[in-house]
């Protein structure tokens, strides 16, 4: 990915969370989530498009978070950053390494 390693580019601080699931005591459950780890990101926003499904119009936004290779990050998690929400599409080790995690990840705005 990158030979040339310049700790300025993970610039961002990001908080991973997982899913955590809690009986509800009348045969459902709620998901909730809990913060896995606080690390340092590079965020690039790659494509917004807008979307009129169920009759209301949202923006979405698709970003490409990179991180430190970690490998307990799963696509049932999600990201946040700067009070939003990253939903994760995506995890892939792009040169093979495990050095860095690259993430898809899509912000939802109404």
């Amino acid at each position: 990915m990158r030979d040339d390693f310049d700790p300025g580019w993970i610039a961002h601080r990001v908080v991973i969370e997982r899913p955590v699931r809690s009986e509800d005591g009348a045969g459902g459950a709620t998901i909730a989530f809990e913060t896995l780890a606080t690390v340092w990101a590079a965020i690039e926003p790659v494509a917004a498009r807008e979307d009129s499904s169920n009759g209301r119009l949202a923006t979405r936004i698709t970003h490409r978070v990179t991180i430190r290779w970690r490998d307990d990050v799963t696509g049932a998690m999600r990201l946040r950053h700067r009070g939003r929400v990253l939903r994760i599409a995506s995890l892939r080790d792009a040169a093979e390494d495990r050095r860095f995690l690259t993430i898809d990840a899509e912000e939802e705005r109404i």
